[in-house]
């Protein structure tokens, strides 16, 4: 099994704690990937900085495939973090090379060679995946806070796995799962932070539960939630399973600084 991430990598830099740690959600997510066993690379864009090969530097010891990371003249993407108590908060978005990320035709046929693809919308390779789920390439894709369908709509018949973040299990957040699976994903799954998750196939509306734990930071539990559940489901695994090892791949995150 090969898994690919493709698209938005930046340094999280806390000017007040005066740390700083490479990521992004793809990021995140192909480590956890690869800390689990599976075959995982990266494909992005760093600037010709010490925080672009810092990122470098992180993925080649996390033992993920860099061939596919340009380097690019100018400046890594950086977002400007806080703590608000235990939960992270994005200050400032400074996109650098990011801004002008785009897929190039070598790009593309590495990626059609793997068993799926996690991106989101930072990642903006929106309307390449028809091409790559034409090639047998499962399109796993988190939407995060983005439960609108105007944003979603367009982009969920392209997808095999949709993730979306919420705040609470309530009568929109069911309709919406339920809608959002009728346009294409095999399956839909929504994360509730501390009061679990839900995940809707077409047929059942399954609900998670957290594993409890400490939390020193939130940031990084969605993408090794989703990460925890992808190993499962392309494992084979129940989604019931799948759920659980979500829960507890996010609960060994959320008690670390870093999200990985």
């Amino acid at each position: 099994m090969r898994i690919a991430g493709v698209g938005f990598s930046c340094v999280d830099v806390y000017d007040q704690l005066n740390r700083m740690y490479p990521t992004g959600n793809s990021v995140d997510f192909v480590i956890h990937m690869r800390r689990m066993g599976v075959q995982a690379s990266m494909v992005s864009a760093v600037g010709t900085d010490a925080y672009g090969d810092m990122m470098i530097d992180m993925l080649k010891a996390e033992k993920i495939d860099v061939s596919h990371l340009g380097v690019c003249e100018g400046s890594t993407a950086v977002f400007k973090m806080e703590l608000n108590g235990n939960d992270r908060v994005h200050k400032e978005k400074i996109e650098g090379v990011m801004a002008h990320f785009a897929l190039n035709e070598d790009d593309r046929r590495f990626i059609a060679e793997h068993d799926a693809l996690h991106t989101n919308l930072s990642g903006r390779i929106e309307r390449e995946l028809p091409y790559f789920r034409e090639r047998g390439v499962s399109i796993v894709f988190d939407f995060s806070t983005r439960t609108k369908k105007d944003i979603a709509g367009p982009i969920l018949p392209d997808v095999d796995y949709a993730f979306f973040s919420y705040t609470e299990e309530d009568a929109y957040i069911r309709e919406f799962i339920t809608w959002a699976q009728a346009l294409g994903p095999r399956i839909v799954i929504a994360t509730l932070g501390e009061l679990g998750s839900l995940a809707y196939d077409g047929t059942t509306l399954y609900r998670g539960q957290i594993v409890p734990a400490e939390v020193v930071n939130t940031v990084g539990a969605g993408d090794s939630f989703c990460a925890g559940f992808m190993y499962g489901e392309l494992r084979g695994w129940s989604i019931p399973e799948s759920l659980k090892h979500g829960a507890r791949t996010a609960a060994g995150v959320v008690t670390k600084f870093e999200p990985y």
